[in-house]
Order: structure tokens, then C-alpha cells, then sequence
């Protein structure tokens, strides 16, 4: 096993002579906690956080795989079709689906088209059970079901439940208790810093529920009462605490985190009904697979023109604009740079903030163009371990990223503050007392 620890194309830890890995953990953890005092502090999530609990791109093409094998609904020729796309595709199920988006296409823009002709309902078919599979298995928090003893005391009533029943309690418990493990240790931030950024690819609510259940502050771009609709506005505001009844004082909530969903989430519908006057993006509490109304994009290497479209145009640009912001730092985690869309963006910030830095905790392919750019503001951290390596989530959380007590500041400045008015009192009474 050995731990890597990339500035640029230098190995830091070469150049460093260290060999024990304890050691290097904690110049990593040392670095990292540098990073934390700067104005700015973004994360980017990938798939790679929400595993084992959620399956990787091949496990869900096994999935879906089972699902067309046992179906009696698809004809045996679309069967044999998706047989025929996926073995010249190497099982890959975002080319799969990209294909299958094509042919559809293709068939209703072919001339004629009848609506309702047999080969577009065959292949909307597979495409819709394609899809309805990937959701069911991003869904694995289904409503009742309960958290394990070790994570439900983190939570203020143990008797709250969770948005919807995993596929696997054991996992969804483990990947859950990282997430709240996680903005434990990072929503607390000093006041005179920039709240947390957290950026997502992922459409699951491990984020909201891990949030929910610390009662944690989040802007996610949604607002209104019984019904909740995307209003790009929302990631201006802020959560404030009034300091002085008499006066109008405030400043800004301990707890406090910003959440984008760049690929949507499951629990994202678009509203028929046009209940708001300027945004159709609705937030459902429980979600549930609704081919009309899905918002979500799905892999495919399609999903960079859905990107363009409302709400993600509006996550895109503050995923841009909040890189561009200056004394900044993005952590990615889980994410491997397969998205060009996704990745563009950080090149940009790259190449035009000079005070941006970027740290990535994941074994991304050497081949990736990041991992080429000699840049002393690109950290690269992973190991070969092949059983639990330092770049898996729950690692990171655990043994990599600082705790941010932000109490512990709060009382130390009270404390301050609280000393420079005795030593002020005492000098006014001494000058009195001179007089």
C-alpha cells in the first residue's frame, strides 16, 4: 500500500522523504486544514460518496440487465436490440442510453412517423423501463425507515424517519452516517468566512437528509411553503440571527450550507399545473418515478445539452461564479472527471483565478488531462490500497478533514472581547481616580 500526495506533477512526499503513512496522513490533514482558512471552501461530490449504498455504473447495468432479462412487457426483439447496443458498447450503460435517446429520435423525426407507431412505443419503452430501474435504485432512503443506533442519536428525535426502504439497511446506514459525519465537521464555520459550498452530481438525499437530521441550515434553491419551487434567486440570501431587539443588528447563522444538485435530484418534478407564476421546478417530499414529469438527467453523454437547459443553466452559472470567487478552494471527492461539462468549468477557474486552488481526493485515471497540468495550485491525494484506500469517503471524513468548531471560536472571541472591555474599565477608573 502507499499513499500519494501530488503538487502538480511533484510528488510532495518524495520530494519530502517520507515513507511512514501515519506521517503522511498528517501533512495531508495538515494541509487540508490550511485550506480551511480561506475565504472561500467548495466541494464537489461525485457517485464515489454515496457507494457502497448506491451502485456504481456497472452494478447498475447489471440491474438494469435483470430487470429487461425478467420483464414480460418487452418484446423479445427489443430485448435482443438492447443485447446487440450494449455488446458493441462494452456493457457501458451511459453509451447504451445514449444510443437507445438517438433511435428514439431518430424514429419520431423519420418520415413518416405515425404518432403511436409500434417501434418508437417499443423503444420509449425500454428507455422508461431503463430509467424507472436507475431511479429505483438512487432511491434507497424510502420513507419509514429507521437508522441504526450508532446514527440516530445524532439526530434530535430518534423517532423521525428517513425519506424512503434501502436496498441495503447496512450500507444506507454507513453511507449516511459519513454524510452526517461530514457537515458536522464543516458547517461550522468562523462568521468572518464564506458559508460552505457543496456542489453535487449526485441525485440521491443523503445531503438533505444528513442535514435534516442536524438540523443544519441549507439554501438548496428552493423556497415557498406547501409548495416548493426553484427560484435561482434563493443562493443570494442568507440565514441571519438578530443580535439587538432594540436595533436592527444581525449576522449570519453558525449552521449554515449551500447545496447544489447539478444534475438534479429525485425528488425534482417539473409541474404541469404551472403553479408558479415564474419557474415550474417543483420539490416533491416524497419522490417517485414519474416518466412525464422527471427532471433528472440521467448518464448519458447526452446530459451536457440537457445541462443547458432550465434549472441546471442556473447551477451551472453558480458553479462557475462561485470558483471565480478569489481565496478560494474546491475539494473534489468521488468524482473522477468523466463529465466534460463539469470539468470545463473547473478548467476555467483555473485558468483565469489565479487564487483558486484545487484538491482532489479520488485515484482518477492518469490519462485524464488534470492530471497532467504541472500547476503548483492542483493537489492530487489517493492510494493503491484496494480494500479501503485513504480517498474513500468515509476515510476522508474520518481521518483527513479538520473538525471546525466554530463554538470553540465564538466563545474564545466572547472570551477577548470580554477582556478588552475589563482592561478599558480599569483605565477609565484609574483616570478618574488620577483626576
Amino acid at each position: 500500500m502507499a499513499i500519494y500526495f501530488f503538487q502538480g506533477n511533484k510528488d510532495f512526499f518524495l520530494a519530502h522523504q517520507e515513507n511512514d503513512d501515519n506521517q503522511k496522513i498528517e501533512i495531508i490533514k495538515s494541509r487540508i486544514s490550511e485550506f480551511f482558512n480561506m475565504k472561500n471552501v467548495h466541494f464537489l461530490f461525485g457517485s464515489g460518496t454515496s457507494c457502497p449504498a448506491i451502485p456504481n455504473m456497472q452494478s447498475l447495468y447489471l440491474k438494469v440487465k435483470k430487470v429487461i432479462d425478467e420483464s414480460t412487457e418487452i418484446k423479445p426483439e427489443d430485448k435482443e436490440d438492447f443485447y446487440l447496443i450494449a455488446n458493441n458498447n462494452k456493457d457501458n450503460l451511459e453509451e447504451i442510453l445514449g444510443v437507445l435517446y438517438s433511435k428514439r429520435e431518430y424514429i419520431k423525426g423519420h418520415i413518416p412517423f405515425v404518432e403511436g407507431s409500434v417501434d418508437y412505443s417499443n423503444c420509449d419503452k425500454l428507455i422508461s423501463d431503463i430509467e424507472e430501474t436507475i431511479f429505483n435504485e438512487i432511491n434507497v432512503l424510502p420513507q419509514g425507515e429507521q437508522l441504526d443506533e450508532d446514527y440516530t442519536k445524532t439526530c434530535s428525535d430518534k423517532n423521525d424517519t428517513l425519506i424512503n426502504v434501502p436496498n441495503d439497511s447496512d450500507k444506507t446506514n454507513v453511507v449516511l452516517g459519513t454524510y452526517i459525519n461530514f457537515y458536522q465537521k464543516v458547517a461550522l464555520r468562523n462568521k468572518d468566512l464564506s458559508r460552505i459550498n457543496v456542489f453535487t452530481t449526485n441525485n440521491d438525499l443523503y445531503n438533505e437528509t444528513a442535514l435534516d437530521c442536524l438540523n443544519i441550515h441549507y439554501i438548496n434553491g428552493f423556497n415557498g411553503g406547501l409548495n416548493r419551487y426553484f427560484n435561482p434567486a434563493m443562493f443570494n440570501y442568507t440565514y441571519s440571527k438578530r443580535m439587538d431587539t432594540s436595533i436592527d443588528r444581525f449576522e449570519p447563522v453558525d449552521d449554515m450550507v449551500y447545496l447544489y444538485k447539478i444534475h438534479g435530484s429525485i425528488n425534482w418534478i417539473e409541474d404541469t399545473n404551472k403553479s408558479n407564476s415564474y419557474f415550474d421546478i417543483k420539490e416533491e417530499t416524497v419522490p417517485k418515478y414519474d416518466k412525464e414529469k422527471s427532471v433528472l438527467i440521467y448518464p448519458t453523454p447526452m446530459k451536457q445539452n440537457k445541462s443547458l437547459g432550465s434549472p441546471y443553466s442556473d447551477l451551472f452559472r453558480e458553479f462557475q461564479h462561485k470558483l471565480l470567487e478569489p481565496n478560494g478552494v474546491l475539494f473534489v471527492i468521488g468524482y473522477s472527471f468523466n463529465d466534460e461539462h463539469v470539468n470545463d468549468i473547473i478548467y476555467r477557474a483555473l485558468a483565469t483565478n489565479s487564487t483558486f486552488n484545487l484538491v482532489i481526493i479520488n485515484d482518477i485515471d492518469k490519462g485524464k488531462p488534470i492530471c497532467k497540468v504541472n500547476d503548483s495550485r492542483v493537489f492530487r491525494i489517493w492510494d493503491d490500497d484496494k480494500s479501503k484506500p485513504i480517498h474513500y469517503f468515509d476515510r476522508i471524513v474520518n481521518e483527513l478533514l479538520p473538525n471546525l468548531d466554530a463554538f470553540k471560536q465564538k466563545d474564545i472571541l466572547t472570551e477577548f472581547v470580554k477582556q478588552i472591555k475589563e482592561e478599558k474599565q480599569k483605565q477609565i477608573q484609574q483616570n478618574n481616580e488620577n483626576r
